[in-house]
């Protein structure tokens, strides 16, 4: 197979064709393609590497075929082949080693857990050693690991991991200019205020929630979140909280605790953290989901007190099921 692949690509380069043939494949080699790279570049890597006879003829093929990007991570491909056969490849997420998707909303633990599942990993995590962007009295990491698709090489660590995902955080702040923080608050207070944004409101929604939070800080009413009493009592997910759990003694319990909580409470969307920056103008001092995808917002309790009702209704109905 090496000495065809040989003989194809000098028939291929003497004749002066732009694309190698189909059923020539070589050996399969490893593509490393960085958060952010270009077509242009991936395809002059392919090319460089004889996965593609011409990057040219690449780029025209992902432009053909509305190709918008390539996941980062390390790809597994065929030398020699066709365009069309390098961009399948390419796309396709079962060629990554080891993806590990980090979803807005998640947490630390849910990052480590996804790693520590990774048997090609080196498991050291290391986590006192780890610096986040933002420091803190814990060094907590949370709300600093960005969100993002992940592939690292057979034994990397877990350590250099989650150095990784703290440095495209670090990148991150930069396009957002979460560095300037908003209005007194410190770039970290908003980080933490993007977190409840994430878990409390849908997309459309997420520049109300901000000013919500915002009007009670305002006024030092508590925020009697839900989202920080689950983070606090490992109840994320739920629909409910039970006034015993509202009464829990944690720094994360906004319904006790005036003010923000200590650290974030997810890993919180770009989308959230620009909402955090910039929420729109408004009274609202309540809002509720009284069925999914339908929040509502006021600065007059009565009113939210009948959407409490109707929420309750709703649950009850199995509206969040």
């Amino acid at each position: 197979m090496f000495l065809v692949t040989l003989i194809v690509q000098r028939l291929i380069v003497s004749n002066g064709l732009s694309d190698f043939p189909s059923g020539t494949a070589g050996v399969e080699i490893k593509i490393i393609v960085t958060k952010g790279e270009s077509g242009t570049a991936i395809a002059e890597d392919l090319a460089s590497q004889h996965v593609v006879a011409k990057a040219q003829t690449l780029i025209k093929k992902m432009i053909r075929n509305h190709v918008v990007g390539i996941a980062p991570g390390i790809h597994t491909v065929h030398t020699v082949i066709p365009s069309d056969q390098a961009i399948a490849e390419l796309l396709d997420q079962k060629r990554i080693t080891d993806v590990v998707l980090v979803l807005p909303a998640s947490t630390t633990s849910d990052v480590l857990a996804k790693l520590r599942a990774l048997t090609s990993l080196t498991q050291k995590d290391a986590l006192s050693s780890l610096t986040p962007s933002y420091p803190n009295p814990g060094n907590s990491l949370e709300g600093q690991l960005a969100p993002d698709q992940y592939s690292f090489a057979p034994g990397t660590s877990t350590h250099d991991a989650l150095a990784n995902m703290l440095q495209t955080f670090a990148s991150e702040r930069s396009a957002t200019k979460l560095d300037a923080g908003f209005k007194g608050y410190t770039p970290y207070h908003v980080l933490t205020i993007a977190s409840m944004i994430q878990i409390e409101g849908d997309l459309v929604d997420y520049p109300k929630v901000a000013r919500v939070i915002y009007n009670r800080l305002r006024l030092g009413m508590p925020l009697q979140l839900n989202s920080t009493v689950q983070y606090a009592l490992g109840l994320r997910g739920q629909i409910r909280l039970t006034t015993k759990a509202t009464q829990v003694d944690s720094p994360y319990n906004t319904y006790l605790h005036t003010g923000l909580p200590p650290t974030p409470i997810c890993n919180p969307s770009v989308d959230a953290i620009n909402a955090a920056l910039n929420p729109v103008d408004g009274n609202w001092l309540y809002f509720i989901t009284v069925a999914p995808h339908d929040t509502r917002f006021t600065n007059d309790y009565p009113t939210f007190e009948s959407w409490v009702t109707l929420y309750n209704k709703n649950v009850a109905a199995g509206a969040f099921k």
